[in-house]
């Protein structure tokens, strides 16, 4: 099974980075979680969000957004759109499905016929 966080939208930021004060690294991503088995593979409603600077290759955390970072965060966060939460049934869950359906068929007919 495997769990990660795909990006969903990523956002330039003009803002100045609170490490290396560069104008042009920022970029705030947002990510959500997905699931992916042998069986299904499941979009699932958990989002986070990540600011990086690509200039100085450093994630900055909430404790060092500035006031302008944090208002544009806000913003971006209400024009987000994240993916449905949904789930997708791969082709081996159904071919296991057809062949348990076909034994469970099988052990009906022996059980109600048992001089067959």
């Amino acid at each position: 099974m495997s769990k990660k966080l795909v990006t969903i939208k990523e956002v330039v930021l003009t803002n100045n980075c609170p490490e290396c004060y560069s104008k042009e690294g920022l970029r705030l991503y947002f990510k959500q979680k997905v699931i992916d088995t042998k069986f299904y593979k499941s979009i699932t409603s958990k989002i986070s969000h990540e600011i990086v600077c690509k200039t100085c290759n450093t994630i900055i955390y909430p404790v060092k957004w500035t006031d302008d970072i944090e208002r544009v965060f806000e913003y971006q966060k209400k024009a987000f759109i994240p993916k449905k939460a949904s789930t997708y049934l791969k082709k081996t869950l159904w071919w296991v499905a057809i062949i348990l359906t076909g034994f469970i068929a099988i052990a009906v007919i022996i059980a109600m016929y048992p001089n067959l």
